[in-house]
């Protein structure tokens, strides 16, 4: 069989990776202990994210014609590539994240909701909450004038009804 066709079954797997995900993000490994690197993919894998570690020739085919083409320039040295179909700030939240505690991890590039980022845009990136988060600060502030007019509506109404009962 040629090299080729034994590839072949690893650029569709990416490809399956990158179809219809939200986010991805590259990062250099080097450096990680196993006990660093198995706390990360745990990890990335309860915030469903897959992580996984290929040949940079192969991300470089799966990703031809996408948006994730995009990363091809940083597609040097041992990659690491981190995929969300859900959450598309997720891989670059948690990657920045662990890489507080293990410098080594370093964030190369990431293509977030079709816009690439280089590594001083993916850390912004990461500090974008999910989109549970965000939606939750959007009803608590919805939600506060709403209450406060039903507190103050509330001590008129008990004011008014200590009033009648005297008269």
């Amino acid at each position: 069989m040629a090299k080729v066709e034994l590839k072949q079954p690893i650029v569709d797997e990416i490809k399956a990776m990158l179809d219809g995900a939200a986010g991805a993000v590259l990062v250099d490994y080097r450096g990680l202990t196993v006990e660093q690197d198995t706390q990360l993919r745990k990890q990335l894998r309860e915030a469903g994210v897959a992580y996984k570690v290929y040949k940079n020739t192969l991300i470089r085919r799966a990703a031809e014609g996408t948006d994730f083409a995009a990363l091809d320039p940083h597609l040097e040295g041992p990659t690491a590539l981190a995929v969300s179909k859900e959450d598309a700030t997720a891989p670059a939240r948690i990657l920045a994240e662990f890489a507080k505690t293990a410098p080594n991890l370093e964030l190369k590039a990431s293509v977030v909701e079709g816009t690439y980022y280089d590594q001083a845009g993916t850390q912004v990136i990461a500090t974008i909450p999910s989109r549970e988060v965000l939606l939750g600060r959007l009803l608590g502030s919805m939600q506060s004038p709403i209450a406060n007019l039903a507190r103050v509506l509330n001590q008129i109404a008990e004011k008014n009804g200590g009033n009648a009962a005297e008269a």
